[in-house]
C-alpha cells in the first residue's frame, strides 16, 4: 500500500507513551482519513439543517448530502436501489431491526433460527430475544477444530423448519471468511432467509449483495473509515415492504390520525426522527476514499499482511494462535502462554502498540476455545509489515518480562 495512504490519517502521526503509534485494533474501529474529517466538518459548517423537512437552501443541501450518501452505500455493496438501504446507528441496530421486525413476524413455536457459536453478541442476542418472544428454537452450525464451518454441517443443520440463518461474513475472532453465497443457496432451498453480519467484511473486501443473494446485510461505518454512530441495513425490497417499523415518530409517517397512522414508503418508514445526517455524510466520504484506493487493493494488502503476521507470530515460543493458518483478512487472535491478554495489551500499550484484549463480544466462542479471553491484532489499509515486526518484538519482550508465566 502506498505510504501516502498512511499520511492521510492524522491520528497516526502522534506518539503514545513516547513511541510512534502502532494502531492494531481496526476490528474494533478504524481510524479516519482527512477526507472524511473534512467532509463532516464542511457539513456542519455549511450545510447543517434537518432533512426532508424544510424548503430552504440549507435544508435542500442537507437532504441532497444525506440521500447522496445513501446512493453511495447502494452502489458500494451493489444493492438494486436506494430503497433497499436503511440508515441505522450501525450493525447492531440493523440486526436488531431484522430480528425484532422480520423474525418475530415470521417465526413461531417450533420454527428454527440457525446461527454459529462464533457470532458476535450483536448477531446472537437479538435472535435469542426473538426466539424467546415467539417460542422459536435456536440451532447452531458446528465449528470445526480449525475454526471453520463446513457446508455439509450447514446442510445438516438447516431444515424446512428453519426461517432464518444469521451469520457473520467474517468472524471477528477467528478471521474466517464464511461461504455466504453457498449458505444462502442452502437457506433458500429450505425457504429460509439469510441475514449477514457484514461488520468485519465490508471494510476489507468487495461486497456484492446481489451476487451473494443475501436477504439482509448489516454494516457499520466506523469500521470502514467513517464516523461512529452510522451504519446501514440492506434488505431485499419485497422483504422490507412486508416489515413493520420498530421506531415511530416524525418523518417515517405518511398520514397520522388520532387513533391510527400509516407509514411512508421505503426506505424512510424505518428512519423515524432526525437521522444521523453528519454521520451519513462521513460514510459517503469514506466510501469515496475506499473506492479511490480500490477494494481489491485493500483486500490484497491485508491478506499479505495477515499471512506475514501469522508467520512471524508463529516464531514466538509458547504462543497460541486461533483460527485457520491461512488468512484472507487482516486479523490474528492469540494468547501468549499463561499471560493474561489484558496484561499483554497493557505492556504493548506502553510501547505505543494498540491491540484488543478480552472476549471480543464472543463469550460462547471463548467457551468453545476453552479460554476466558484472547488478544487480537487487526490490520487495515494503513498498517505495514514494519508494524507487525514491532508487534512481534514487543511480544517477545513481554514474554521475557513475565518469565515463567509463559
Amino acid at each position: 500500500m502506498n505510504a501516502n495512504v498512511r499520511e492521510q490519517f492524522p491520528i497516526l502521526q502522534q506518539e503514545i507513551n513516547g513511541h510512534p503509534l502502532v494502531y492494531l485494533d481496526n476490528a474494533a474501529t478504524s481510524q479516519k482519513p482527512r477526507a472524511v474529517i473534512d467532509a463532516v466538518k464542511h457539513y456542519y459548517e455549511w450545510e447543517n439543517a434537518n432533512v426532508h423537512r424544510g424548503v430552504h437552501t440549507l435544508g435542500s443541501r442537507a437532504t441532497d448530502a444525506y440521500e447522496g450518501a445513501r446512493e453511495k452505500v447502494a452502489r458500494f455493496i451493489n444493492a438494486r436501489s436506494t430503497e433497499e438501504i436503511i440508515f441505522t446507528r450501525g450493525t447492531t441496530t440493523a440486526l436488531n431491526l431484522v430480528a425484532s421486525s422480520y423474525a418475530r413476524s415470521v417465526c413461531g413455536p417450533g420454527d428454527e433460527i440457525v446461527l454459529t457459536e462464533m457470532e458476535h453478541h450483536s448477531n446472537l442476542i437479538p435472535w435469542q430475544q426473538a426466539a424467546i418472544a415467539v417460542g422459536a428454537t435456536l440451532k447452531y452450525i458446528p465449528i470445526q477444530p480449525d475454526g471453520t464451518i463446513t457446508l455439509e454441517d450447514v446442510e445438516n443443520t438447516v431444515t424446512d423448519r428453519t426461517k432464518v440463518v444469521a451469520i457473520a461474513y467474517v468472524s471477528n475472532v477467528m478471521g474466517v471468511v464464511h461461504p455466504v453465497k453457498e449458505i444462502a443457496e442452502i437457506a433458500h432451498r429450505h425457504g429460509a432467509v439469510i441475514v449477514v453480519d457484514g461488520a468485519q467484511s465490508t471494510p476489507h473486501m468487495k461486497v456484492d449483495v446481489q451476487d451473494l443473494d443475501c436477504d439482509f446485510y448489516a454494516l457499520s461505518g466506523h469500521k470502514m473509515c467513517a464516523p461512529t454512530g452510522i451504519g446501514a441495513l440492506y434488505g431485499k425490497k419485497a422483504l422490507l415492504e412486508g416489515m413493520d417499523p420498530i421506531e415511530f415518530g416524525g418523518e417515517m409517517i405518511n398520514d397520522v390520525g388520532l387513533y391510527e397512522s400509516n407509514w411512508k414508503e421505503l426506505p424512510w418508514k424505518f428512519e423515524g426522527g432526525t437521522p444521523i445526517i453528519g454521520g451519513a455524510v462521513g460514510l459517503g466520504a469514506a466510501i469515496d476514499f475506499l473506492e479511490e484506493i480500490g477494494m481489491d487493493e485493500i483486500e490484497k494488502h491485508e491478506s499479505r499482511l495477515a499471512t506475514y503476521a501469522m508467520d512471524r507470530l508463529s516464531e514466538i515460543e509458547g504462543i497460541s494462535l486461533y483460527g485457520p493458518r491461512k488468512r484472507e483478512v487482516g486479523l490474528v487472535t492469540f494468547n501468549l502462554g499463561d499471560v493474561h491478554p489484558h496484561d499483554v495489551a497493557t505492556v504493548l500499550d506502553a510501547q505505543g502498540i494498540a491491540i484488543r484484549a478480552g472476549h471480543h463480544c464472543c463469550q460462547p466462542l471463548m467457551r468453545w476455545l476453552k479460554v476466558s479471553s484472547t488478544a487480537r491484532a487487526s490490520f487495515y489499509l494503513y498498517n505495514t509489515e514494519d508494524e507487525v515486526d514491532q508487534l512481534v518484538s514487543a511480544l517477545i519482550q513481554t514474554k521475557e518480562y513475565f518469565g515463567d508465566a509463559t
